[in-house]
This record gives structure tokens, sequence and C-alpha cells, in this order.
């Protein structure tokens, strides 16, 4: 899973953010004297769409910047100039800056909601997945080779597997509350090069996931919590088969 919710480069975003705008309102010189200045600033908002919906904040914010700058330099008179000396003129300038950043807000946040939807489906469905390989009677070992591989995937983990064994002292572990405890501090990261999720169903302990994580990867509660599920899930299945440890 990843946080990134757009593939194109960001440096390319970013100089078309900046670049489109003028390019646009050079477009309109033509037509400047007997196209409103009005209808003018809503073909800029349109860009200013198109670009925040193909990039990030920073680029819609970069349109909305650049299409009031040359909006005023080649729409607005005196033209060829950054003075404005009509007040609609002014006015229309600000409001277009104002729209476009509103606008850019608006599309970062539902980009935002789209991904955390898709996201928590995802989670939804390996949880899934499990119970119903549980349900199914399928062999315990399936399971938990299952659970590894969503593990490593869910908390973008460089290997993960199940040792039966206790937990190892003064090595991070990942509570029932999802937080990650080493040395009496909670991280948002997994620190060091093992962290440890324990099996755990009633109370009893069955064992734990040894994660080894990746350098500096910053892993939201969210995944820290069904991963926590995941492992409870792994627990119950182990409760049929084996003697919890104490």
């Amino acid at each position: 899973m990843t946080s990134r919710t757009f593939k194109h480069p960001e440096r390319l975003v970013r100089l078309a953010a900046l670049g489109v705008p003028a390019g646009v309102a050079a477009a309109l010189v033509p037509v400047r004297t007997s196209f409103p200045g009005v209808d003018a600033a809503l073909v800029m908002v349109v860009v200013i769409v198109g670009v925040a919906a193909w990039g990030d904040r920073l680029a819609g914010a970069l349109a909305a910047i650049s299409a009031g700058v040359w909006f005023d330099f080649f729409l607005t008179r005196p033209y060829q100039t950054f003075d404005i000396n009509h007040r609609p003129d002014i006015e229309t300038t600000a409001l277009l800056f104002a729209v476009g950043l509103a606008v850019t807000e608006l599309t970062a946040r539902g980009r935002h909601h789209r991904a955390v939807a898709a996201e928590e489906s995802t989670y939804v469905a390996a949880l899934h997945d499990v119970a119903q390989m549980m349900a199914e009677g399928d062999d315990p070992e399936e399971i938990v080779t299952r659970v590894e591989g969503v593990l490593a995937t869910l908390l973008e983990l460089r290997s993960c597997r199940y040792s039966p064994g206790p937990p190892t002292e003064h090595t991070a572990v990942i509570s029932q509350e999802g937080a990650v405890l080493l040395a009496g501090f909670s991280w948002n990261t997994l620190p060091g090069d093992r962290v440890e999720l324990p099996v755990q169903y009633q109370g009893h302990l069955f064992g734990r996931f040894v994660l080894v994580p990746s350098p500096g990867v910053t892993v939201p509660l969210e995944r820290r919590l069904v991963a926590t599920a995941l492992a409870n899930e792994i627990g119950a299945v182990l409760a049929g088969i084996r003697r919890p440890q104490h």
C-alpha cells in the first residue's frame, strides 16, 4: 500500500502549474478587448482545477498564483504590466486567486478522502479473507503465511515471519491499542531493525510476528490496529491447536 495519490512526476506537474496559466492567458490576448474579464477569469479557474486534479495541493496553489499573476499581466488594463487601474479588475484578480486556492484545497481533500476510503476497504478485505480461510477450515500454516504477506504489505516491511516463541526483551512491540512501544516511549515509526507483534487470543499468548521494518517509514495508527486484529485472528486459529504461552 502507499500513501501516494498520483503517479505524475512532481516536478513536471509543478512546472505545468506555473507555465500553463501563462500560456492560456497569453492565448486569450487576441480576444481580450471583446472577452469579458469575468469570463476570462473563469477560464483561468478551469485551468487551476485541471492542475489541482492532476497534481497535489502545492501544484494547485502554484497554479492559482500563476493564474492571478498572468491574468493581471495579459488580461487587465494597462496590458503587459502588473498594474491594475480599475477596481473591478482588482476584485476579479483577487477573487480568481481566492477561488483558485479554495478549489485546490477542496480537490486535495476529495483526493485524500477517496484514498482513505480505498485503503479502508483494503483493510476490511484482508480481515475478511483471513476470517473466510478460518471458517473454511484451511490449514493453519497457510493462514499464517497469508497473514505474513498481508502484514508485510500493510506495514511496508522488509520481511515478516511468525515465531511461536515468547516476546523478546528490549524489543519494540505493537500493543493491542496499536501503539509502538520501546523503552517506555511510543513511536509513529517501527524503530530499530526488529519489531514484534504479539499473537493473542482471549488474553493468552500464542507467539508473535517478527517484523523487519523499512527504515524511516511512518506507519499510521489505523494500519497498526488492523495488524493487531490480524494477529488476533491468528491467535484464534492457534488457540484450537496449541497451548497458550506464559
